[in-house]
């Protein structure tokens, strides 16, 4: 542990109500006080809106991050990175490594490849949201000293008495996260359970996908939502009979956490971190990615047999709570920021204690 004491720490991430996990998470920090109780600028280095608007916030981004470099000279920078869009924020991390600032690298979901090696090599830390990334950053650099904070995550929902046969899916509408195959297989599911429907809340290929349903008869079954933010998305779940996520490649979506957390039903494919949370048969159902007919059971089994329904919802909420509830995982990131010589401004919050042995 080192003893030098930091005075600020120059956090760089998504605008708020930008989508992704990015935005998602650094929300959830603010919500729960962390960049209070910490020294933190936080500078958004991109955001939705016209290429005018995002050029804006980059070159406001420059600004006060040169600004923040010539007021303390040497800071810790928090960099939060998608792997979409992880060179967007390499100029700031080589600013960083040139005056000497230690790096904290952020990684939200997939899509990195061994070009990150460098970045990572130089961190003075990695933090990932699972396991399983941490694996994949140890074999892209051994040497890394890699942290798993997994995301805060705090969402509660009405319970609704009888909810309809709804199946949600929260994501890129996109072959890879496998929104082609929970067609397939709700075209399946209809067949004994005719008033199935599915919500598809996302942006991307709306047409294909739209397209697709009506091929299989489906155009009066499915709803296309678009992207939905916090409440629109609390909406959807407080009606969710389950949530589908088929994906063939994630970490640990957020939008996973958010229906355990609330208590619904989650079918998931077993990729990334997905095995790491939901136990199968226990707090969820898994399939391997892929596995349509798989996918189809599932579905049919939680539409068709409420109890079982009732107990994996109550079991998914019991383990998110106790896993991913804003007081562990900020606790996490805060021992971080000590660990790097970072001074507290107020008192830090109390850890909570919920043993892991009892979240399933």
């Amino acid at each position: 542990m080192t003893t030098r004491l930091y005075s600020c720490i120059a956090m760089l991430g998504a605008a708020p109500e930008t989508r992704g996990s990015v935005a998602a998470v650094v929300d959830a920090y603010r919500t729960h006080g962390l960049l209070k109780r910490w020294p933190i600028s936080y500078l958004a280095t991109h955001g939705e809106g016209p290429l005018s608007r995002k050029a804006l916030l980059a070159a406001s981004a420059v600004r006060d991050f040169a600004a923040l470099l010539a007021r303390h000279r040497h800071m810790v920078v928090h960099v939060h990175v998608s792997g979409g869009a992880f060179w967007r924020e390499a100029a700031f991390m080589a600013a960083a490594r040139a005056t000497g600032c230690p790096i904290l690298l952020h990684l939200h979901g997939t899509g990195f490849d061994g070009r990150i090696a460098w970045f990572i090599e130089r961190a003075a830390a990695t933090v990932v949201p699972c396991e399983s990334m941490r694996t994949w950053v140890k074999s892209v650099v051994r040497s890394a000293d890699v942290v798993v904070v997994p995301p805060p995550v705090a969402i509660s929902v009405s319970e609704v008495p009888s909810k309809p046969n709804l199946v949600v899916f929260l994501g890129h509408l996109e072959a890879d996260k496998g929104i082609y195959d929970l067609l397939d297989a709700i075209a399946g599911v209809r067949a004994s359970v005719p008033d199935v429907r599915l919500a598809c809340a996302g942006d991307g290929d709306r047409i294909g996908v739209a397209r697709y349903a009506e091929m299989l008869g489906l155009a009066d079954a499915v709803k296309f939502t678009g992207y939905v933010g916090p409440s629109g998305k609390r909406a959807l779940l407080e009606s969710a009979a389950v949530l589908a996520l088929p994906s063939y490649e994630e970490a640990l979506p957020v939008s996973l956490l958010e229906a355990m957390s609330a208590g619904v039903p989650v079918v998931a494919s077993s990729v990334g971190g997905i095995p790491e949370v939901v136990v199968d048969r226990v707090s969820g159902l898994l399939f391997p990615p892929g596995d349509k007919s798989s996918l189809e059971r599932a579905l049919s089994r939680i539409l068709a047999e409420p109890g079982l329904a009732a107990r994996l919802g109550a079991a998914a909420r019991e383990s998110a709570r106790a896993r991913f509830a804003p007081e562990r995982s900020l606790a996490m990131l805060e021992d971080v920021y000590e660990s790097l010589g970072v001074a507290c401004v107020t008192e830090r919050a109390p850890r909570l204690q919920v043993p892991l042995r009892k979240a399933a």
